[in-house]
């Protein structure tokens, strides 16, 4: 029986199970949205793990920084460089870790300020097609406001957009009727030019009515 077993192994060693909960956090934090898919076991060992690394970053001093960085993958390595063979040092970039730490600090952690804990939340999705493991959707709270001014705006630029292509096109079908007009106008004239020269040559023709 499980009694008094904190936590999942998830079957995986102390090593491995460390290192998928930072991907884990890293991958929530950076998302678009504050929210990931994974299994319902999974979603409920992150929950905690993330939740202590936003109360890291909401004391905000350099102490915590470097405490919120074991939480992520390669947190530490905001600047890292290599020799090349030629002893030319060169940059390696900074990993998605250094960009989840300062998210949170910079982003997450002020949200949370005025709330004590609960900064996740975890929703059910039933089981998976295939080999029918629980999936859950965890997610930050308080990012639903932001998903909705998102969406807003988008729905509003799409409008506009779709709005100024209608009035684009009604500009260009108004001047192609208005050539299309005065091509048929033009085409017209000569054809009555012609019609009333052949008038006046029938009526000053010799042999056809007049004097004899």
């Amino acid at each position: 029986m499980r009694h008094l077993v904190a936590h999942r192994k998830l079957g995986r060693t102390t090593e491995h199970r460390i290192a998928l909960l930072r991907n884990l956090a890293t991958s929530l934090i950076n998302s678009k949205h504050g929210r990931i898919v994974t299994t319902l076991a999974k979603a409920k060992e992150l929950r905690p793990f993330v939740e202590k690394a936003i109360t890291l970053g909401k004391r905000g001093n350099l102490h915590s920084r470097r405490l919120a960085a074991s939480y992520f993958i390669g947190g530490h390595a905001k600047y890292r460089y290599r020799l090349h063979k030629k002893l030319a040092v060169t940059t390696i970039p900074a990993t998605a870790g250094v960009a989840a730490l300062d998210k949170l600090f910079d982003e997450i952690a002020p949200r949370y300020a005025d709330r004590n804990g609960g900064y996740t939340r975890i929703i059910k999705l039933g089981p998976r097609k295939g080999d029918g493991a629980e999936m859950a959707i965890i997610e930050l709270v308080g990012n639903e406001q932001a998903i909705f001014e998102q969406e807003s705006k988008k729905k509003t630029g799409e409008k506009k957009e779709k709005q100024e292509r209608r009035e684009r096109e009604g500009f260009g079908r108004g001047f192609r009727r208005f050539f299309r007009r005065r091509e048929k106008q033009a085409e017209a004239e000569p054809a009555a030019s012609r019609g009333a020269d052949a008038e006046s040559t029938s009526e000053t023709a010799p042999g056809q009515g007049g004097e004899r």
